[in-house]
């Protein structure tokens, strides 16, 4: 099975160096399920030719605002609605989380709470508490016609969706690990934008484990699911 990893962003060179971009960090997080890939980096306008070139898409983290004015973000939104027609199963985290919502009919804003920052944990259907690390202050405030809150905690009301079985987007990131939280902590502590307590705690907690591993099973049997129930659907609607 070919997964298409639509690189939306880059994470900071000092994490680059140590561990790879984000593109790098998906395939490790996926590496025990056989899956093959391959990467387009939309954020430097380089899209695929069509929503069939993979069994399956991933959009990942990014900097930018789902809201924001970029050349990419109009076909990223209008790929993503081409593949949600075809039944092409997504997944998106942070960034690939807000921008799914968007372009299937919610809103995403820059949340006037603040920021969540850190490991983080959330209540899970089905899986009960899962502990993942988080890093934006943008979040889903309004639902797409199609989605379902699957996982919230008080801070995140919206922190994962599933659109149907063939869309589950998460806000945290599985594919941070606290060493990487760590590093994006130092980086920016002393930074106006985050308060002082809240990066202290995020360092604190770098010491504990995250269940980052529970979530990438999650997302594989996704994939592996949605993909199963294609001639399904076909089959119905032939």
């Amino acid at each position: 099975m070919k997964i298409g990893l639509l690189k939306c962003g880059q994470t900071l060179p000092e994490v680059i160096e140590g561990h790879g971009d984000f593109d790098a960090m998906f395939i490790r997080l996926l590496a025990p399920y056989g899956f093959d890939f391959e990467v387009w980096d939309v954020e430097h306008m380089d899209f695929p030719a069509s929503v069939g070139d993979a069994d399956g898409w991933l959009l990942t983290g990014s900097k930018h605002g789902a809201y924001e004015d970029h050349a990419f973000i109009p076909p990223l939104e209008d790929f993503i609605r081409r593949a949600w027609a075809a039944a092409v199963p997504m997944v998106g985290i942070c960034f690939g989380h807000q921008i799914i919502a968007q372009a299937l009919g919610g809103k995403v804003v820059k949340f006037p709470g603040g920021w969540a920052v850190g490991r983080r944990t959330y209540d899970f259907d089905g899986l009960g508490e899962i502990a993942l690390n988080a890093w934006h202050q943008d979040q889903v405030v309004e639902l797409p016609p199609d989605a379902r809150v699957v996982a919230r905690n008080d801070f995140t009301e919206a922190a994962a969706l599933r659109y149907g079985d063939t869309v589950f987007t998460l806000q945290p990131h599985p594919e941070l690990s606290p060493e990487m939280i760590r590093i994006y902590v130092d980086r920016r502590k002393d930074m106006p934008t985050y308060p002082r307590p809240m990066m202290e705690q995020a360092a604190a907690d770098c010491a504990l484990p995250t269940d980052a591993a529970r979530v990438a099973a999650e997302i594989a049997a996704h994939f592996r699911a949605a993909v199963a129930a294609e001639p399904l659907r076909s089959a119905a609607h032939g």
